[in-house]
């Protein structure tokens, strides 16, 4: 898997910026890359403990992507299994990390891993299974691979 390019985030305060615009539909949909859905999911797991993602992000992404003209709908928007998948591999990432380290830095350094790139997850599952309206809608165990730290969240 080949990494991605991405703009390096030079401090905390950009990634607060994103994670609240998302979070107060303000974001510019062009700001709303793959870099900046990963440095949301962290600083939401870093500096707002009282949000469950897994429970609240459905709903934030789905009312963020109808605030700039998108829909959610089975083949498009608002995506369960990648979404918890996401979460389940930031909070890994974090656990992985020192707890000191500047956000910003642990937002490079998990753009430069693996996750970096947007196919990541084709690690886990196929294409087809990945994108059915299944997939979608709801939590789809990967059928690729059996690693029990995607497999298993360790919340809710």
């Amino acid at each position: 898997m080949a990494k991605r390019e991405f703009v390096r985030f030079t401090n905390d305060d950009e990634v607060q910026e994103l994670a609240e615009g998302m979070m107060a539909r303000t974001l510019p949909k062009e700001r709303w890359t793959h870099a900046a859905h990963w440095a949301t999911t962290l600083w939401l797991l870093t500096e707002r403990p009282e949000i469950l993602p897994e429970r609240e992000m459905p709903g934030m992404i789905r009312g963020y992507n109808e605030s700039v003209g998108g829909q959610n709908t089975d083949t498009a928007g608002y995506h369960e299994t990648i979404t918890q998948a996401s979460i389940r591999a930031a909070r890994r990432f974090l656990r992985e990390r020192d707890a000191n380290e500047p956000l910003f830095e642990r937002c490079n350094a998990l753009m430069e891993t693996e996750l970096g790139d947007p196919e990541w997850l084709l690690e886990f599952w196929n294409k087809e299974t990945l994108f059915s309206v299944e997939a979608r809608k709801g939590w789809v165990e990967p059928n690729k691979s059996s690693d029990t730290w995607l497999v298993a969240s360790d919340t809710c």
